[in-house]
């Protein structure tokens, strides 16, 4: 069953968009009547933009960190399981609210505050769109050059990666329609490639694959297993995190009604789906350490030019396919979310010119960092900055949903992108500075003690002996100092629906009327729009 996206405005006629019409309707909350999505629309759009090549090149990093394949693998369900369990409550947001996680987060961060969460999706988007377009532009040239002869020069390249971000524009533009279109050809697709890519690979796999720390190295090297080990599963982590900003984008055309649990379910079986690209990028990342050592060479890694030295004449066009398929779908999932937001915070952009602009930022990041940056030091310190910023994020808005007793005023969400003031979420002057130093707070901690040996080592990443702990501390700090400061610095009762506040307290002070353009026209009474649970 296929999602249908909303018209360009609520009074616009129900019939659904034809596929190539380019979607207008921006943050504003989703009309119930055009809320058709299902769960199983929710787990295609996360698991399509994750079952892709560039997930096989993170797949990769324990093999590069030098861990042997089981220790790697370890490391990869590890990062997987816990990832998914910090992202999946992230769903709810957007069928209660109708809209997308940055705007929710008004009712935690303020109505200025949630700027936090736009910014949290452009550091995202610009990160994996960046990598979709690396890998998949690095792979059909390399491709190109086994089946053609193509000359793998930098001319080849550039053009390789304008062509594939050009294509991946082109689906943003025309809007959650086309790429849930894309995604439904993706999930089926890319998973029947990496199964093809498990025969093709089978004779030469060896899971006995040691790495490098094993019992004749050196001190100095055996002591660099945890570090690595750590580090390894939290380049995994990122994957599974990168999508808190963006479930709302696709979860708000999903009904209110439907049971939380199966919102809930979905985001988290699309991120354990994931093991299949994780799992094959480690697996053949092993066989290229084995068989072509040079590809895995800590100072130049390339892991799409040692796949396809060891793969077999006859998958060359299928790695082509899963790089060119697999691309589109996580270039399209970490664009398109990002154009939509930036629309909102920047009013003279529409959703259109917003994410072309967000798309020409990423494709100047993919240069810079292609040809003139370390290319594995940058997908892991952008890696590393989605983790620590954007999971205390999540933190603060899981708690919030939690205090809240899931209950939200759909129309107060949208002051800031009417360019109003005032409404249950204004605080102080559009601050909530509660959930914001929770959350700045808790990502400096983490920026600080992050360890990911030969990457990014933040001023305290060596006080636990070289182990990252950044994620943990992150964790624990927001959690505690933002009930803390709930407790200690009541919000207004305002902000809680009818059954009150769960856990912290509340005090009595009026709400400021909302004031500005628009402000004069009636607006819906606000409603608990949970839905079951």
């Amino acid at each position: 069953m296929s999602a249908q996206p909303a018209p360009p405005t609520e009074s616009a006629s129900s019939s659904a968009p034809a596929l190539t019409e380019v979607e207008a309707h921006g943050v504003e909350r989703i009309p119930d009547a055009d809320r058709t999505a299902t769960p199983l629309d929710l787990f295609r759009l996360a698991f399509g933009g994750a079952n892709t090549f560039s997930t096989c090149v993170l797949g990769a990093f324990p093999i590069l960190f030098g861990l042997s394949f089981w220790q790697g693998l370890a490391a990869t369900v590890l990062g997987v399981l816990a990832g998914a369990l910090i992202l999946c409550p992230m769903a709810v947001f957007g069928p209660v609210n109708g809209t997308n996680n940055a705007v929710s987060s008004s009712a935690h961060l303020g109505v200025h505050g949630r700027v936090v969460g736009s910014f949290l999706s452009l550091l995202t988007a610009v990160a994996f769109f960046s990598l979709s377009v690396w890998s998949s532009g690095d792979a059909l040239v390399g491709g190109a050059h086994r089946l053609f002869g193509l000359e793998r020069g930098t001319l080849s390249y550039v053009v390789a990666y304008a062509l594939f971000a050009g294509l991946v524009l082109a689906v943003c533009v025309y809007g959650f329609r086309f790429m849930l279109f894309v995604n439904k050809i993706a999930v089926t697709s890319a998973s029947v490639l990496f199964l093809l890519g498990a025969v093709a690979f089978a004779g030469d796999f060896d899971p006995s694959y040691a790495g490098v720390f094993t019992d004749s190295a050196d001190a100095a090297t055996r002591s660099m297993f945890w570090p690595s080990f750590i580090g390894a599963a939290l380049i995994v982590l990122s994957n599974p995190v990168s999508f808190g900003a963006f479930l709302g984008d696709w979860s708000r055309y999903i009904p209110a009604a439907t049971p939380r649990r199966r919102v809930v379910g979905a985001a988290f079986l699309s991120q354990l789906a994931t093991l299949l690209p994780f799992v094959f990028g480690l697996a053949t990342a092993s066989i290229v350490a084995t068989e072509a050592p040079k590809y895995v060479d800590p100072a130049a890694p390339d892991f799409v030019g040692g796949l396809l030295a060891i793969s077999p004449s006859w998958f060359f066009l299928p790695v082509c396919l899963l790089a060119l398929i697999g691309g589109m779908s996580t270039g399209t999932t970490s664009l398109y979310g990002t154009g939509l937001d930036f629309s909102s915070v920047f009013p003279r952009l529409s959703r259109v010119q917003a994410t072309l602009l967000v798309g020409v930022l990423s494709i100047a990041f993919i240069f810079a960092g292609r040809f003139g940056l370390d290319l594995v030091q940058s997908i892991s310190t952008f890696a590393t900055m989605i983790i620590t910023c954007t999971t205390p994020w999540m933190v603060v808005l899981m708690l919030g949903f939690w205090t809240r007793r899931g209950w939200y005023d759909p129309d107060a969400l949208q002051v800031f992108n009417r360019r109003q003031r005032g409404g249950r979420y204004w605080f102080a002057h559009g601050w909530n500075w509660r959930g914001m130093t929770a959350w700045w707070v808790s990502a400096l901690i983490g920026v600080l003690f992050t360890n990911i040996p030969g990457q990014f080592v933040g001023p305290l990443g060596d006080l636990a002996h070289g182990v990252d702990i950044s994620l943990p501390l992150s964790l624990a700090t927001a959690a505690v100092l933002f009930l803390a400061l709930l407790w200690l610095f009541p919000e207004p009762r305002a902000a809680y629906g009818p059954e009150g506040a769960r856990l912290v307290r509340t005090v009595e002070v009026p709400v400021p009327p909302i004031t500005g353009p628009g402000a004069a026209v009636d607006a819906p009474a606000p409603v608990p729009a949970g839905g079951a649970g």
